[in-house]
């Protein structure tokens, strides 16, 4: 099956969470990304929903490239490491490297590091640094309750309609890989040619600023 996209980041808890309705997720997400050959980039661990894609993708003969804070390592790494990790100095770091080998971002369920990773990628298309699409796998209406405060913030004048068309969810995985692959950006940035890199600097410039 063909696929627009060469390689997808998925964002997913450490953890298997307590339904298993998020592990079936996980792995029915791996076989969905392996049948359309798409390889998978994430956050580098292999426990949780993390080990479950990646081994998971990689059985499939997909490449995984996991991407972790060398000061993480040790505790989101344990047993064999799955596929290609490559080790980066920071979060930071982590996110942009993430962002720039994927062509599209999935969330399954997780916890704070998934919602901060989620969101900033999010963020990162409003502002037009980049234009890939970003799905949300609403396992079980796990992310009903993002979604509704999203929604909130549309009818409250924080978040433009235009951007609320960001996010694309779904409950199954089958389901949202057909809505990324249908996905057309909106354009609604204000800094259409921030990359990468700029992104990376000005944070670490308005850190710098804040620290004095």
């Amino acid at each position: 099956m063909n696929c627009r996209f060469k390689r997808i980041c998925v964002f997913c808890g450490s953890s298997p969470g307590k339904n298993p309705s998020y592990q079936r997720a996980a792995l029915q997400l791996a076989h969905q990304l392996v049948e359309r050959s798409v390889d998978l980039v994430y956050g580098g661990g292999s426990i949780g929903l993390m080990g479950l894609v990646s081994q998971a993708v990689r059985d499939g003969g997909r490449h995984v490239l996991g991407v972790i804070p060398r000061t993480l390592t040790p505790r989101e790494i344990t047993g064999e490491t799955v596929g290609e990790v490559r080790a980066v100095s920071g979060m930071h770091q982590r996110k942009a490297e993430m962002a720039r080998q994927a062509d599209a971002f999935i969330a399954l369920p997780g916890g704070y590091g998934t919602l901060e990773e989620l969101l900033e990628i999010i963020t990162w298309a409003q502002l037009g640094i980049h234009d890939k699409p970003v799905g949300l796998l609403n396992v079980d209406g796990y992310y009903n309750s993002l979604l509704s405060f999203v929604d909130k913030a549309v009818e409250e004048g924080f978040v433009a309609p235009a951007a609320r068309h960001i996010i694309v969810s779904a409950q199954t995985a089958h389901d949202l890989m057909s809505k990324l692959e249908e996905y057309t950006p909106q354009h609604h940035g204000v800094a259409p040619r921030l990359g990468w890199e700029t992104e990376q600097h000005l944070v670490y410039t308005a850190k710098s600023d804040i620290s004095r």
